[in-house]
């Protein structure tokens, strides 16, 4: 078994850290992952894919090796997401993404029209600009956001790890390569032995803000405003999935990207949760391979 290329693109202080399965010269496929994540829990996904595409995969910024700045709104990310096309001159793209890094390949097709000739994204994190909010972030969504810097961020080692998230609710259907692949690449080791989350408590409070507001239809960006809109100029096809197990705010943020998108369908993912390239790789590269065809 060949083990994924490990590389990175930007300078010192804004490096995207990247992976590369199969051999050059294939169609490209970008995979992008969710919050909390890194790009290593694609690779039950990726070694598959690899025998038609070149298959590529990054550390979103907050996560992994990737640069950890103080910016996490929406459109840093897609901006990332172009770093990267334009770092690797890649065109013809097959994007592939689970919720927020899904959004990040809804929102980089506008910064880059003509680049991706399709896009499957797994429940993306989604608000209609049309339906928008005036008030704030909720007192029990601020809770929520709030809770997650009460998170443990060290443990004693990655064995600790892997057992304590093996039982846990969020992880129990994953397979165990996939939660192997985060343990070993989502933690960075200390000196004395233990490990700490490279995506800490207080940068996933920064990025979980924005994320929270679109799902209450609050967001509404930074100075260069709210980027949502965008996503009715797309002009590749789209299919957005769901999956039966996640929850109900997941499949109502998928609806309001299927009421934005042009040429959009649907697939639901029977028997999976929310993480389901991750719960079930399989079932996820035959829906990847059949959308293409």
């Amino acid at each position: 078994m060949i083990n994924p290329h490990r590389f990175s693109i930007g300078p010192i202080d804004a490096q995207i850290a990247m992976l590369r399965w199969g051999e050059s010269g294939r169609p490209p496929a970008l995979l992008v992952h969710g919050t909390g994540f890194v790009a290593d829990v694609w690779d039950e996904v990726a070694r598959q894919l690899a025998s038609t595409y070149t298959v590529y995969a990054l550390d979103r910024r907050g996560h992994g090796a990737s640069h950890k700045p103080d910016a996490y709104h929406f459109l840093d990310y897609a901006e990332d997401v172009c770093r990267v096309i334009d770092a690797l001159d890649l065109c013809d793209v097959y994007g592939i993404g689970h919720s927020a890094g899904a959004t990040d390949l809804l929102l980089a097709t506008k910064l880059r029209p003509g680049r991706f000739t399709r896009l499957f994204v797994m429940e993306p994190t989604v608000m209609d600009p049309r339906a928008a909010r005036p008030r704030g972030l909720s007192e029990d969504s601020l809770t929520r956001v709030q809770g997650t810097l009460r998170r443990r961020a060290e443990f004693d080692s990655a064995d600790t790890v892997f057992e304590r998230y093996r039982t846990a609710p969020a992880f129990a259907d994953w397979t165990e390569p996939s939660l192997r692949a985060y343990v070993r690449h989502g933690f960075v080791p200390l000196e004395n032995g233990g490990v700490r989350l490279c995506c800490t408590p207080e940068i996933e409070f920064a990025i979980l803000r924005p994320i929270y507001e679109a799902m209450e239809q609050v967001y509404v960006g930074d100075a260069r405003g709210n980027p949502f809109a965008s996503l009715t100029e797309i002009d590749c096809p789209v299919r957005v999935t769901t999956a039966a197990k996640s929850g109900p705010i997941y499949k109502e943020m998928a609806s309001r990207a299927v009421s934005l998108i042009p040429r959009v369908s649907t697939l639901v993912f029977e028997g999976a949760g929310h993480c389901v390239a991750q719960e079930v790789p399989e079932r996820v590269v035959d829906a990847v391979r059949e959308f293409a065809e």
